[in-house]
């Protein structure tokens, strides 16, 4: 399994942190064929060969996510998309 880890800074509140990693899932569901859901403040999201959380914290938002063998030929494209739209939404 290949993993992604990233950890982004910010300086919103709660309320507009969460509206931020919302833009980020529907990013990804629209991508990747995702499904997600918050669990306080955690949005998990899965699909076949992929699962994750983005975790809200005070003034970061930490996103984790486990690839499964044939997703993670595609690795560093992912990575490389998601950073870049979590640099975007939290900026």
């Amino acid at each position: 399994m290949a993993d992604i880890s990233i950890t982004q800074q910010h300086q919103l509140s709660q309320i507009a942190a969460r509206a931020a990693a919302q833009k980020v899932a529907d990013k990804l569901a629209g991508e990747y064929g995702l499904h997600c859901r918050w669990d306080g403040d955690v949005l998990r999201f899965e699909r076949s060969g992929v699962e994750g959380t983005l975790t809200l914290g005070e003034r970061q938002a930490a996103l984790r996510i486990k690839l499964g063998m044939l997703m993670g030929a595609f690795r560093s494209t992912i990575e490389a998309k998601v950073a870049e739209s979590m640099r975007k939404v939290f900026a």
